[in-house]
């Protein structure tokens, strides 16, 4: 199995992950019900957005934090959701790639993951 090193890298793992989270009934209404992803338009963002944090490529501009918080503003996004979300982000890296940049985008993962909580707590409290 090799690492991530492209993205079309990325984009395999971002398409993978999605199917994952997509087919998850215990998640799925994030994406199919509040948000209303429309997954083409999605995944490239995504794919911009890993590798700028994996691959130092830029363009991703967006405000993460504030991306989550809005939808939290809507259905409340709990430590279960995002336990949910990154068992399956890392099942997804594990199942296809293999390295340095693997454990780092799983590493990345769960940061983002920790840090979204605090903000939502903190917004909350």
């Amino acid at each position: 199995m090799k690492d991530i090193l492209s993205q079309d890298d990325l984009y395999l793992l971002v398409d993978e992950f999605y199917k994952k989270l997509l087919s998850d009934p215990k998640i799925s209404y994030i994406f199919t019900d509040v948000v209303k992803i429309k997954l083409e338009e999605h995944l490239p963002i995504l794919v911009t957005f890993w590798s700028q944090a994996i691959l130092g490529t830029g363009g991703y501009t967006n405000n993460l934090t504030q991306i989550h918080l809005d939808v939290n503003e809507k259905s409340y996004l709990s430590p279960e959701l995002f336990q949910i979300w990154l068992n399956h982000f890392n099942n997804s890296v594990d199942e296809n790639f293999k390295g340095e940049k693997a454990e780092k985008i799983k590493t990345q993962a769960l940061s983002i993951a920790t840090v979204m909580q605090i903000k939502i707590a903190q917004k909350k409290g």
